[in-house]
């Protein structure tokens, strides 16, 4: 069973940062790839931005040329550097793993972007 830890999430104003992290237990053998959704109130939940194991990266449209992914594969763990912060980013943001034996959650974190 991999477990996953986000951290970083909070109240920011609008145009400010926040950078989320999400380590995963477990082995990187088998990884696809890992990535951040979020899930607004009253919305479907969406994809953030996604890395897979080549480092290959995709975003939202709303978000590119703001937020960031990277990861860290000695420390299992993947990052979402978020800059420029607007009151449309509040959600909840969840970290995914996906495995090649299937896909594992986050237990979410808050993020409140003020205006």
């Amino acid at each position: 069973q991999v477990q996953l830890v986000e951290s970083g999430g909070g109240l920011v104003q609008a145009g400010g940062s926040l950078r989320l992290s999400c380590a995963a237990s477990g082995s990187i053998f088998g990884r696809n790839a890992m990535g951040w959704y979020r899930q607004a109130p009253g919305k479907q939940r969406e994809l953030v931005a996604r890395i897979d194991r080549g480092g290959s990266t995709n975003y939202a449209d709303s978000v590119k040329g703001r937020f960031t992914i990277s990861g860290d594969n000695a420390k299992n763990t993947v990052y979402l550097q978020m800059n420029s912060l607007k009151p449309e980013d509040t959600a909840v943001y969840f970290c995914n793993v996906e495995y090649i034996w299937g896909v594992y959650w986050g237990q979410g974190t808050q993020v409140t972007v003020s205006s």
